[in-house]
């Protein structure tokens, strides 16, 4: 996760725009079922203490958040371990609302990939992949964010395994990011991408905002991330700059 910096290898960006993907955190944001709620509670007053506070909790895979190898494998790398140039990166956006929309537990493929490289460029090493699936119109809506069934489980798109394991190994790509709860379809509940990206030390981003304000490409993303000790993921607000 780590990239190499000196006086010689000087990074600059150029953007024309800054997009946030990152979605505001309230008491009523969608949480995935056995998730702590998002909490806020006022402990100052203007009036009666000259300043405001609150404090909040929330679960460390709560709101757009990024998760940590540790999440699946208790010798995996915490939240707190990542490098500060490891969340620093070039990105690319597959956009399949088509596919979503016409089939909810749709998952992107080899072929989608090949497909949109023919259209814009072959994806570079340590890119970020996005994949616009639209879900995040739902976000206000959690029965239709989640869409469970009567057997209680649910379906969005997400990332096929095929298609993840082609972009990590072929591809070299930094990680992967969705507008859904999820980078696993919803009906896959074995996190089988997740675990497939978290085993090689990558990014995984989950409940992104504003994926229909990127381009196909062009763009460098910054992750700011908490600093949970030991954590398994972490709330983060995700800036996306735009040439």
């Amino acid at each position: 996760m780590t990239n190499n910096f000196n006086s010689n290898n000087l990074k600059t960006i150029a953007y024309r725009d800054i997009i946030d993907l990152s979605h505001a955190i309230h008491p009523n944001i969608p949480i995935w079922t056995g998730d702590p709620a998002t909490e806020f509670e006022t402990v100052s007053e203007i009036d009666k203490n000259g300043y405001f506070l609150r404090k909040f909790s929330m679960g460390e895979h709560s709101g757009t958040h990024i998760n940590a190898p540790n999440t699946f494998d208790p010798a995996g790398a915490s939240v707190d371990s990542y490098a500060p140039q490891s969340l620093v990166l070039s990105g690319i956006a597959i956009d399949i609302r088509e596919q979503s929309l016409a089939n909810p537990d749709y998952t992107l493929t080899i072929d989608d990939v090949l497909s949109w490289e023919q259209q814009h460029k072959l994806i570079e090493p340590e890119n970020l992949v996005l994949l616009y699936t639209g879900w995040q119109a739902k976000w206000d809506d959690e029965p239709a964010f989640f869409n469970p069934d009567e057997r209680g489980i649910c379906h969005f798109p997400g990332f096929g395994q095929a298609a993840t394991q082609f972009l990590l190994e072929e591809r070299l790509i930094a990680g992967i990011g969705i507008d859904t709860h999820g980078v696993d379809p919803g009906q896959d509940e074995s996190f089988a991408v997740n675990k497939l990206v978290l085993q090689k030390q990558r990014i995984v981003l989950e409940n992104l905002a504003n994926l229909d304000l990127l381009p196909a490409a062009d763009f460098t993303l910054a992750i700011g991330r908490l600093r949970l000790l030991g954590g398994s993921g972490s709330p983060v607000s995700v800036l996306a700059f735009v040439a």
